[in-house]
C-alpha cells in the first residue's frame, strides 16, 4: 500500500519488453529453491484485506465483524480463509513506529485494546486465518532506545543503516538493517516469533524493493524457525526482473501498484476502484505468468479483488466477472478488498460461484494467447485435461463478437463448451465464437470431446524416456531434458496449429536457446511468443524439426540418460533424433 498521495505505477511494457529480450540471451536460468515450503500456499491464497475499505483506521471491533461477516456470508465456506490487516494498525510518534521493549512494533491500543491476540483468536474462532502488515528494516525508535536484541548481547542500534531510509509510507522513519551484522538474524527472528505467539498466520511485508532482498531472505529464514506455518507476502509493484529471486522467498509478490482508484469524495473507500486499474493487469498477468505456480508455492498477486458491494465497487457487473476472471485464470490470489458487513447479493454469487474459484486453485497460471485492439485472450490447460478460454472485451462502450479457434491453444479436434459463470452448454466444435458484452469476458472451459485431444508425451526411440520439463517449472529458459516418462504435466505436449510444442499445461513452448541454429543449440522452455525458434514440425520419419534451423530435436552428447539436456542437432536420422507420441 503506497502513500494516498503517490500512487505507483505498474509495469510498462517496454520494461516487459527489455526483461524477456533479455532472457532470451542470458545463460539458461538456474533453478529456484523452493519458496517457503511451508505447505500453506500450494494453491493460491483466498482471503480479505483491510486497506481497500477500512483503509487508514482498523480497530478490532471492524476487524472480527469482518470476519464474521465472511463466515455467516458463506465465503469462508467456498475457500476464503484470510482475514488480513493492512497499514495503521500501529502506534506512531515523530520518529515512527513506536517500539516495545524488544525494538519490535507497539501496537495501538487505542484500536486494538486486548492486543493483536485477542483478534487473532476472534478470527481463528470463525475458522479462519489472521494476517499482519510490517515493512522491512528496523524503527528509529528501536535506535533510539536501544535494546538488548533478545537471545543476543547485541544491541539494536549496532544492527542499524542510519543512513539507509527503508518504505514506510505512513508511519516513516525506518531504517535499513546491516544483515552482516552480529544480532541482525537474531531481531528478525525475534520479530517473528512475537507475531507467532499472538496467532499470524499471514505477514504482508510492503514497500519492497529490490534494495530489500536481503530484507526477505531474513524474514523467509525467521518465519520458517518459528514453527508455525506463516505465509509471506510481498509488495508491491516488485520489479520483474527480480520474479525468479520473489519466487525463491515468498508465497505472493505484488506485481501492480495499488488497485484502489482513490477516487471517492471526501476520503471515501467507495468506490473501491475503476476499470483502468483493472484492466491494467492484462499486460502484468502476461508478463509475470512464468514465474509463479506450485513447485514453487507461489502466485503473483495482482492485489485485492474489489468485488462485494455493488456500485461501489466502481466497475460494471461485466467488469466485475472480468476481474474475478482474470485473476482466476492467473491463479492470483482472491483476496477480497470490500465490506463484508454490507455484500450485494450479486456481487455475493459472483464471489461464490465454485467453477470459477476452481479455475483460480487449478493453480496453473494462464498464457495470454492473443491480444488485440478490443479483445485479450488467456488459456491454460488444467490438471484434469480440461482447457479454460478467458475472451475479454476491453471496449467498455460496444459489445464485440471473438472467435477463438481450440487448436491455437493446443486442443486439437473437437470439446463440449461450457460458459462457467451460467454453467450453460454452449455446445460444443473446435472453436469458440461469442459475444461480449462490453468490459465483459466469456470465460469458457472447453472438455474434449475424445482422449486428451493431442496432448502427450514426447518419447524418444533411443532411450525410452521423454521431453520434460526441469522440476516442473515455469520459469522463462528452464531446461528441457530426457526423463523417465511420468505422465507428469511437465511431460505433456500440446501442438498447436502454429507449429508450437506447447507444456507445462500448454503454457509455455519449446524453444530454441537465443534463436540460435548452430547443431548443438539448448531447448528450453520459454513463454509462448510466436517466434520462429517456437516453431516445429513433426515428421512422418519420427524427427521433430526446428523449423528456424532446419534441425532436429536431439538429446546432448547422444546421452540417454535422466537429466540430459535436449539440443538441435544436424538430422542424422539416427535413433536419438526419432521420437514417437506416446
Amino acid at each position: 500500500m503506497p502513500s494516498l498521495s503517490k500512487p505507483r505505477l505498474g509495469v510498462t511494457l517496454a520494461a516487459v519488453a527489455s526483461l524477456l529480450g533479455a532472457l532470451s540471451i542470458g545463460a539458461l536460468s538456474a533453478p529456484p529453491a523452493l519458496a517457503e515450503a511451508n505447505g500453506v500456499a500450494t494453491t493460491p491464497l483466498m482471503g480479505w484485506s483491510s486497506w481497500s475499505f477500512v483503509r487508514k483506521d482498523p480497530t478490532a471491533a471492524k476487524i472480527d465483524a469482518q470476519a464474521d461477516a465472511m463466515k455467516s456470508s458463506g465465503l469462508a465456506a467456498v475457500g476464503y480463509q484470510y482475514i488480513n490487516i493492512d497499514d495503521f494498525s500501529m502506534s506512531c510518534n515523530s520518529n515512527g513506529p513506536e517500539v516495545d521493549s524488544n525494538g519490535y512494533w507497539l501496537t495501538d491500543t487505542s484500536k486494538f485494546p486486548g492486543g493483536m491476540s485477542a483478534v487473532a483468536s476472534h478470527v481463528h474462532g470463525d475458522g479462519l486465518k489472521f494476517g499482519m502488515y510490517v515493512t522491512p528494516g528496523i524503527p528509529e525508535n528501536a535506535i533510539l532506545n536501544n535494546p538488548t536484541i533478545e537471545g543476543t548481547s547485541d544491541k539494536a542500534a549496532s544492527i542499524a543503516e542510519t543512513n539507509v531510509t527503508e518504505n514506510n509510507y505512513n508511519c516513516g522513519n525506518m531504517h535499513g538493517i546491516n544483515y552482516s551484522a552480529a544480532g541482525a538474524q537474531a531481531y528478525i527472528n525475534g520479530w517473528a516469533d512475537e507475531l507467532a505467539s499472538w496467532g499470524v498466520d499471514y505477514i504482508k511485508i510492503d514497500g519492497v524493493g529490490t534494495g530489500d532482498i536481503a530484507d526477505i531472505q531474513a524474514w523467509s529464514t525467521a518465519l520458517k524457525q518459528t514453527g508455525r506455518p506463516i505465509a509471506l507476502e510481498l509488495s508491491n509493484n516488485l520489479a520483474i526482473s527480480d520474479g525468479s529471486t520473489w519466487a525463491t522467498l515468498a508465497n505472493g509478490w505484488r506485481t501492480n501498484g495499488d488497485i484502489e482508484c482513490y477516487c471517492g469524495s471526501n476520503g471515501s473507500s467507495f468506490p473501491l476502484t475503476d476499470w483502468g486499474n483493472v484492466s491494467s493487469r492484462f499486460n502484468s498477468a502476461a508478463a509475470w505468468q512464468p514465474y509463479a505456480g506450485p513447485v514453487v508455492e507461489g502466485w503473483n498477486d495482482m492485489d485485492s479483488v474489489e468485488v462485494g458491494n455493488g456500485s461501489n465497487d466502481g466497475l460494471t457487473v461485466p467488469e466485475r466477472q472480468s476481474q474475478l476472471s482474470l485473476w482466476s485464470l492467473a491463479s492470483a490470489p482472491l483476496i477480497l478488498g470490500s465490506d463484508l458487513t454490507n455484500l450485494d447479493s450479486g456481487d455475493l454469487a459472483l464471489l461464490k460461484n465454485k467453477a470459477v474459484i476452481a479455475v483460480d486453485q487449478d493453480a496453473t497460471p494462464a498464457d495470454r494467447l492473443a491480444t488485440g485492439t478490443n479483445e485479450q485472450v488467456f488459456d491454460k490447460r488444467e490438471s484434469g485435461g480440461d482447457f479454460v478460454l478467458g475472451i475479454f472485451n476491453t471496449d467498455t462502450s460496444n459489445s464485440h463478437s471473438f472467435t477463438v479457434n481450440l487448436a491455437t491453444a493446443g486442443l486439437t479436434g473437437t470439446a463440449n463448451l461450457t460458459d462457467l459463470w451460467s454453467g450453460s452448454s454452449l455446445g460444443s466444435g473446435s472453436s469458440v465464437t461469442v459475444t461480449v458484452q462490453p468490459g465483459g469476458v466469456a470465460l469458457i472451459k472447453a472438455t474434449p470431446a475424445t482422449g486428451t485431444a493431442g496432448t502427450k508425451e514426447l518419447k524418444q526411440s533411443a532411450s525410452g524416456k521423454c521431453v520434460d520439463t526441469y522440476k516442473e517449472l515455469y520459469t522463462p529458459s528452464t531446461k528441457e531434458e530426457l526423463w523417465d516418462c511420468n505422465g507428469g504435466y511437465n511431460q505433456e505436449i500440446s501442438p498447436t496449429s502454429a507449429g508450437e510444442l506447447r507444456t507445462q499445461n500448454a503454457t509455455e513452448c519449446l524453444d530454441v536457446y537465443n534463436n540460435e541454429t548452430a547443431a548443438g543449440s539448448l531447448v528450453q522452455l520459454y513463454p509462448c511468443n510466436g517466434g520462429a525458434n517456437q516453431k516445429w514440425t513433426v515428421e512422418s520419419n519420427g524427427e521433430v524439426v526446428g523449423q528456424q534451423s532446419g534441425k532436429c530435436l536431439d538429446a546432448s552428447g547422444g546421452g540417454t540418460g535422466d537429466g540430459t539436456q535436449l539440443v538441435i542437432n544436424t538430422c542424422t536420422d539416427g535413433s536419438s533424433q526419432k521420437w514417437s507420441w506416446n
